[in-house]
């Protein structure tokens, strides 16, 4: 089981840095040179909701300083705005732009055309819901250990 295991959590990590080439080059192909691909991912996670930040945080998307970073220059080149909360001023709400939005149909559409490739390819909706309750056990597993420890 160890092999298994080793094997899925390497898997894991390429996985993520291929999905962010696909989807830079995927932005490169519509033109979109000015944000890369975890800003534009932020992006489709904020999608058409007013989000506080520290819910993105909390959602376990982003951490601290990089979620802050790409906030602001995601800000400063018009692709979001940032508000105070009415509410509670240490809240910082997100809405997209239109260009945020754009951004954000882009990666939508992407999506899309790589679950019509899985498709064709004849893995099936049980095939991937199997492979998320999977990985969703094994991240609960590692939340548990950032919270309790070795047991």
């Amino acid at each position: 089981m160890f092999d298994a295991y080793s094997a899925i959590v390497q898997l894991i990590e390429r996985l993520h840095r291929h999905f962010l080439d696909v989807l830079r080059a995927e932005l490169r192909r519509v033109g979109r040179e000015d944000i890369n691909a975890v800003q534009a991912l932020l992006l489709y996670n904020i999608g058409r909701d007013d989000v506080v930040i520290r819910d993105l945080r909390d959602r376990g998307y982003y951490h601290g300083s990089n979620v802050s970073y790409n906030i602001k220059k995601l800000g400063e080149l018009g692709y979001l705005i940032q508000e105070r909360s009415a509410h509670d001023r240490r809240a910082t709400r997100l809405r997209l732009t239109e260009n945020g939005h754009t951004v954000c149909a882009v990666v939508g559409d992407l999506q899309q055309a790589l679950v019509s490739g899985l498709q064709r390819h004849k893995v099936s909706d049980q095939d991937l819901r199997e492979a998320s309750a999977t990985l969703e056990y094994l991240e609960r597993t590692w939340t548990d250990y950032i919270r309790y420890g070795r047991e």
